[in-house]
């Protein structure tokens, strides 16, 4: 039997998988293409997750150069290959990222649970044919730059974050959803403060995204993961509660959260075969008497007659 064999509600589109075998990506390469916006995706009428139309495979599978120019967008460096793009030593590199001037895209904790930050290629092959860049590549630091590295100043946590706030926003379907990715990079006590009422809190909590798995839950890892997930910057903070309160509004017109003892609407019945007929209600007939047992009433006429007879039999005895 043929392979195409399908599901009508599937028939244009595939799983993630076999999308990315089509297009002959790893599943890595392929998740980071999405969350990049590269490849769009469409909702599962199913609920099973996000698919791949047939149509976005054979735009991408018709691009010039594909499939290398495909990997070629997004394919990841660490520090010492980024630095080798823009012809500067790891330590300028790491100033470079520090200051926000090239944004990291991915991360992952290796074998000490040190953070190793990823940076497309591709854009850092921008950054340096950009001639307004010259600067920061050569020469010395320029004197406010290196007063915020003394200070401390390290965006890279940061700038991911607002890379992958963009993306878990473009999966989003409603205000209830914008408002879970939105309380996903606060500290519960801070969506406490903004979501008074705890059923509201539940019901975001729903759609509030956890971290990217990195360790077993509650291991030394995943707190090192949550604490990179969670906004510490002021400006950051008051950027993300103000933006929270306001598509709460939007979430609570459009849809209010549920509460005990409510009801969700009926939902309408569907069409289905006529009902039999139900024949009207007749009051129950009584029995007619048994033939054997009803009196004969040919004899009634002749017991007066019968009974005087007898007692002149028994007088004249």
């Amino acid at each position: 039997m043929s392979g195409n064999t399908v599901t009508p509600s599937h028939a244009v589109s595939c799983t993630p998988s076999r999308a990315a075998r089509e297009l002959d990506l790893k599943r890595s390469e392929f998740d980071l293409a999405v969350h990049l916006g590269r490849i769009r995706t469409v909702p599962d009428e199913g609920g099973g997750g996000r698919r791949v139309v047939r149509a976005e495979i054979d735009r991408l599978r018709s691009e010039p150069g594909f499939p290398e120019a495909l990997r070629r967008r997004v394919l990841v460096v660490g520090t010492g290959e980024g630095a080798a793009i823009l012809e500067v030593p790891p330590t300028r590199f790491t100033r470079l990222a520090r200051l926000g001037l090239v944004v990291p895209v991915k991360f992952y904790l290796n074998r000490y649970r040190a953070v190793v930050w990823l940076y497309l290629a591709d854009e850092l092959r921008q950054f340096a044919s950009d001639k307004t860049n010259a600067f920061l590549l050569t020469g010395r630091t320029p004197e406010v730059l290196r007063s915020q590295l003394a200070a401390g100043v390290d965006l890279r946590a940061r700038n991911w974050r607002g890379r992958h706030l963009g993306f878990l926003l473009r999966q989003t379907d409603g205000p209830w959803q914008r408002a879970g990715a939105l309380a996903g990079f606060l500290d519960p006590l801070q969506v406490a403060e903004i979501v008074e009422d705890p059923y509201e809190r539940a019901h975001l909590n729903r759609f509030r995204p956890g971290p990217p798995a990195h360790g077993a839950p509650g291991t030394p890892a995943a707190h090192l993961v949550e604490k990179i997930m969670t906004a510490d910057d002021p400006d950051e903070l008051a950027w993300l509660r103000s933006d929270l309160a306001n598509t709460l509004d939007e979430a609570r017109a459009d849809q209010p959260a549920p509460r005990p003892g409510t009801r969700p609407a009926p939902k309408p019945a569907l069409p289905g075969p006529a009902p039999h007929p139900v024949p009207p209600h007749r009051p129950k007939q009584p029995a007619a008497p048994d033939v054997l047992d009803a009196p004969d009433v040919r004899e009634q006429p002749d017991r007066p007659a019968r009974g005087l007879l007898s007692w002149l039999r028994r007088r004249n005895a």
